[in-house]
């Protein structure tokens, strides 16, 4: 066989096996795999509701052994036990951890607070913008 017969044979059979093909997310009806953005206000407002009630209870909750703490790790210390330092610095690292987690929750709540209003104000002015009589102007 030829260069030309073999290269005529090859298209040909290229040719034949042409299809059209969108590149785009298949379609899953289990969820995910969407190709766009979905912001779902109802759920980012129970995630940040669930934050916010987080944040309220570890102030009080994460701190209402550390008078008792301190106050055992006092009587430890003067009574000459090494115990009592040893759990006035692990209180102190509790108290620090708590602060750590409770500032944690505040801005989980804070930005998807933040993050839907913005959502809402954009969503608002390309509304605006899109009903503005110069682009209806242009559409007419």
């Amino acid at each position: 066989m030829s260069f030309d017969e073999e290269w005529s044979a090859a298209r040909a059979t290229a040719a034949a096996n042409v299809s059209m093909r969108l590149n785009q997310v298949p379609v899953d009806p289990g969820g995910g795999g969407g190709g766009d953005l979905d912001l779902n206000q109802d759920h980012i407002g129970a995630i940040g509701s669930e934050a916010y009630k987080l944040h309220s209870r570890l102030q009080t909750d994460g701190k209402h052994a550390a008078t008792s703490t301190a106050e055992a790790a006092g009587a430890l210390t003067k009574e000459n036990f090494a115990s009592g330092a040893a759990l006035l610095k692990a209180n102190t690292l509790w108290e620090s951890q708590v602060k750590t987690l409770v500032a944690a929750c505040a801005n989980i709540s804070n930005g998807l607070n933040y993050s839907l209003s913005s959502h809402a104000k954009d969503e608002e002015q390309l509304r605006a913008d899109f009903t503005t009589s110069a682009l209806t102007s242009y559409l007419k």
